[in-house]
């Protein structure tokens, strides 16, 4: 009770215990705590769990990480940087931009189009969860906080806490990039793109209880069932043609 009712003190807890049927004094909920390494409610609220602040703020939080690509060009490997923002309530990706040395003003610029009045991806969010990298600057900050979105920095080497964000990454790269060669900047663009796509109308979640992140709105269930490919076919979805 205690761990999960940040708010309730020795008393809140004897008397909810009580309405179980154990009948126990304030200082015996004391030494329980005590014992377990529980601190008394006005620490713990103090201390909110990072999983409690989530479910909290799961409506207006998202959540940003670079990847990098390697491309194959006439002078040989060149890496890419990747950005993007992720909704975590939806699962919704946007892909912020794509870079061969991301730098401060692109960055502001970035942060920029993302808080657009009106068709920003983050206009509606109060927080946005990312990283101590350095490309993370104070202006790049400075410009979220005047928009209205606090940035959330995590503790340094503490991808877990940044987990959605990082499972979006490991997906594009074993179902996606990591399986193409590719030459270009343009063909990681539309690979991207193609990709996100897919995320977005084709590719069921299990995050999200097997269901898709954008349905179709045809409720068809008789017609012909059809494959659709992307890249090649290195990505496929089955939908019903029309009857």
């Amino acid at each position: 009770m205690a761990r999960e009712n940040a708010s309730w003190g020795y008393t809140r807890i004897r008397d909810a215990m009580g309405n179980l049927g154990h009948v126990i004094g304030r200082t015996t909920v004391q030494d329980i705590l005590n014992e377990h390494g529980i601190e008394p409610a006005p620490q713990r609220r103090k201390r909110i769990s990072w999983k409690a602040f989530l479910k909290a703020h799961w409506d207006v939080i998202a959540a940003c990480d670079f990847f990098t690509v390697e491309v194959l060009t006439f002078s040989g490997l060149r890496r890419y940087y990747v950005f993007f923002v992720l909704e975590l309530r939806t699962r919704r990706v946007d892909i912020a931009g794509i870079i061969h040395q991301p730098y401060g003003q692109w960055m502001v610029q970035v942060a920029r189009n993302l808080t657009d009045a009106e068709d920003g991806f983050l206009k509606d969010k109060r927080y946005l969860i990312l990283d101590r990298d350095p490309l993370y600057t104070a202006e790049f900050r400075k410009l979220l906080r005047a928009s209205g979105v606090e940035p959330l920095r995590l503790p340094t080497r503490s991808p877990n806490l940044n987990a959605y964000a990082e499972r979006f990454v490991l997906s594009i790269k074993s179902e996606c990039l990591n399986r193409l060669v590719l030459v270009s900047v343009g063909q990681l663009r539309t690979a991207v793109r193609q990709y996100v796509a897919h995320y977005h109308a084709e590719r069921n979640h299990q995050g999200l209880g097997g269901r898709l992140i954008e349905p179709p709105s045809n409720d068809n269930t008789s017609g012909a069932i059809d494959c659709h490919e992307r890249l090649g076919g290195l990505l496929r979805f089955y939908y019903r043609s029309a009857a």
